[in-house]
């Protein structure tokens, strides 16, 4: 008897692919079924129990009962297998021994042992779970439109606890089937890749292209070309210096055209604060209050920046909060001893039932302190927004955050959104973006295998800024000035506002030279050419083809289009003066042509010597003070996907569960994300970076009351 409930085993050198449809009566299975068979060229295995049973209820007025269970099991089962032996690389099957068990266990509270073992045992590489959103149909044999949820429930939890791989498909007719294709043929794929059902399922939920999973296993194979640096950018070599002078005319050109532009800031402001704290924790991990002094701790780490930490506490904005709940929690704190004092005071300080601020985002960390209040980064940020990105009395401002922490960025916008419009008179509109989890990347272990975790699961990472490339792209705007949350201060707004406008206003005079360039083009003779040549080169940056003057006047106009017709972003570098990050150099590509580039330390290869020297070379610094203009010269929005090198990524090595694994990062957004933009370097004062790197750089002067 349990050898009827066999399934035949897939044939050795062709495999067959089987997709189980699964799901309650009148959900669609066999018109999908069918569909699919006939959109792969391949066999499907109908619905034996529909036949049997219409031919019982034609013969004798009987419905199924209990007793049928077995029958429908053993008929099911050879149409599959007779079904298997003809397929081609597919097999689509209408239903499955699954389906009987549960509707055994549904109708009749008793499912057959046998049936019960054939049906877990039976593999499918998917289950394609048809959902209850299509329209009840009436026939003989059914009789159960009411409770479909219920019934619906029931199927989905039996995939559930039997770790069966499946995919529910929603939707009308065509939409079912447009999805479903898609998916069979992305199975395949990763059954090419070498990855399980199981896998699929995962990669399909998370959203990760399969072709970026693919491209990512091969850059952990073969490695990623360090980018190879020319010279460094400096000034009157890649990098403008203006007067101050000059700085006030753009700002003031900017001001005179704003009022027809749409203007946006944009903050990126996803990741936690805890490098902000990253040495008050390992003190808190390391230190033994009870067999040491802090003094001597420090002697022994060598730890001064928890020297300056402790000898700038009450200059901090957050001190007196912190005071004030450790007399609140020790009674008898007054009494303490210094070392206690300190030692507590840090300790509520990153405590998660006290203020947590390691885990909570720096955009909604006390920054600066005022006479009338404490104020937050993300206030700081609507202040600027309505000094410099503004127009006709509106302001738009946008944050990329964790999903977990909008509520916290809300509710400080919230309580004190309405006070900074009303000292500004500008109405401000905020919004909020995620980095999409589908430009995650793939973790692998050090033999560049997929690396999994303690439940077998694929581990995938956030594929770092440069993921934010997604959502600039989604931006409706003119002119987008970008900004990081830590990037603020407590004085001299107005100055930073004027820098920034004037950024801006360069962009506008560029943006429109380009535009009327690209709007001549084609009617262009040599000496039009010329001048737009010259105007590439010497206010682009742009390096033009040593053979360019033997090309025909129709390819110069192409070339010339591919030159001008991409994005710009005009960037603020400041005097480097020793501040870790990125900074502008001229970069040779892999066909040897040269542009404008931010690059980070991590892209050079410091092995060699010549590199290195061009490294330290180095005069100026990128504090990630950029204005962007994402539109063409026809008003259309560019795909900025289309202008990202995607050879400049960074493989990072990590730890999780104390197991090591390799991560990918994409190419940063002001890096590799922007690598085939026109670019243009401006000098910008010292003043406008202030970066919070640190707790200890709210110390600094720029954070602090004046």
């Amino acid at each position: 008897m349990e050898k009827n409930l066999k399934q035949l085993p897939k044939p050795g050198s062709s495999e067959i692919i089987k997709i189980a449809l699964f799901g309650p009566e009148s959900t669609g299975k066999t018109t999908l079924a069918i569909q699919l068979a006939e959109h792969f060229k391949t066999a499907w295995a109908p619905e034996f129990a529909r036949d049997y049973l219409q031919e019982k209820w034609e013969k004798f007025r009987q419905i199924c009962d209990i007793d049928d269970m077995l029958p429908i099991a053993y008929g099911q089962t050879k149409l599959e297998n007779d079904s298997l032996s003809i397929a081609n690389k597919f097999l689509f099957c209408d239903t499955n021994l699954l389906v009987t068990k549960v509707f055994s266990e549904v109708y009749y509270n008793f499912c057959d042992p046998l049936l019960e073992k054939a049906a877990l045992e039976h593999e499918y590489d998917l289950f394609f779970l048809t959902n209850i959103d299509v329209p009840w149909e009436k026939d003989d044999l059914r009789d159960k439109p009411e409770g479909r949820e219920s019934v619906f429930a029931v199927f989905k939890q039996t995939l559930i606890d039997n770790n069966k791989p499946f995919i529910t498909l929603s939707g009308d007719k065509d939409l079912r089937l447009c999805n479903a294709i898609s998916i069979v043929n992305d199975l395949a794929k990763a059954k090419k890749m070498g990855f399980s059902s199981l896998d699929f399922v995962q990669i399909h939920e998370h959203g990760v292209a399969l072709e970026n999973i693919e491209k990512q296993l091969n850059i952990f194979k073969n490695g990623i070309p360090k980018t190879v640096l020319d010279e460094p950018a400096k000034v009157f070599k890649g990098i403008s210096k203006l007067s101050e002078n000059d700085f006030q005319q753009k700002a003031k050109f900017f001001d005179a055209n704003k009022s027809t532009l749409k203007l946006k800031k944009f903050v990126p402001a996803s990741g936690a604060a805890s490098r902000m704290f990253k040495f008050l924790n390992t003190f808190l991990n390391e230190f033994d209050i009870e067999n040491e002094s802090i003094n001597a701790y420090i002697n022994r780490k060598k730890d001064s920046e928890l020297s300056i930490f402790i000898v700038g506490l009450e200059k901090f904005p957050f001190f007196e909060a912190v005071d004030a709940k450790l007399k609140e929690v020790f009674p008898d704190f007054n009494t303490l001893e210094r070392d206690y004092k300190n030692y507590y005071f840090i300790k509520l300080l990153l405590s998660p039932d006290y203020f947590d601020f390691a885990n909570k985002p720096k955009g909604v960390l006390p920054f600066h302190k005022y006479k009338t209040h404490i104020a937050t980064a993300i206030e700081e940020h609507l202040y600027e927004c309505a000094y410099y990105s503004s127009s006709n009395n509106s302001s738009h401002l946008q944050f990329t955050v964790s999903e977990t922490h909008q509520s916290q960025f809300e509710s400080v916008v919230d309580s004190v959104k309405s006070t900074v419009e009303k000292k500004s008179g500008t109405t401000i509109t905020t919004s909020y973006s995620y980095q999409n989890k589908a430009t995650d990347t793939i973790a692998v272990d050090f033999n560049n295998n997929p690396f999994r975790d303690e439940n077998e699961k694929l581990v995938f990472r956030p594929g770092g800024h440069g993921a934010l490339i997604e959502n600039l792209n989604n931006l409706d705007a003119d002119i987008i000035f970008i900004k990081n949350i830590d990037n603020v201060i407590q004085n001299h707004k107005e100055s930073i506002a004027l820098y920034k406008k004037a950024l801006a206003g360069i962009l506008i005079e560029m943006q429109r030279q380009v535009f009327h360039y690209l709007n001549e083009i084609e009617s262009a003779k040599e000496t039009d050419l010329e001048e737009m040549i010259a105007f590439a080169q010497n206010n682009l940056n742009v390096e033009i083809q040593e053979d360019f003057s033997k090309y025909t006047l129709e390819n110069k106009i192409s070339h010339i289009k591919e030159l001008l017709d991409r994005p710009i972003r005009v960037c603020g570098m400041v005097k480097n003066e020793g501040e870790p990050g990125g900074g502008p150099f001229w970069v040779r590509d892999l066909k040897g042509a040269i542009s404008l580039q931010i690059v980070e330390t991590s892209q050079v290869d410091l092995t060699n010597a010549e590199q290195v020297k061009i490294l330290a070379d180095a005069t100026h610094f990128n504090p990630v003070d950029l204005v962007c203009g994402i539109l063409n010269h026809k008003n259309e929005k560019f795909d900025l996907s289309h202008f990202v090198d995607h050879n400049s990524g960074f493989i990072v090595e990590k730890n999780k569960n104390g197991k090591f694994l390799k991560g990918y990062e994409l190419p940063g957004l002001w890096n590799g994300a922007m690598a085939k933009w026109i670019t243009v370097f401006v000098e910008v004062p010292l003043m406008t970076f202030n970066p919070v790197k640190t707790v200890n750089d709210l110390l600094k002067p720029a954070h602090q009351p004046q």
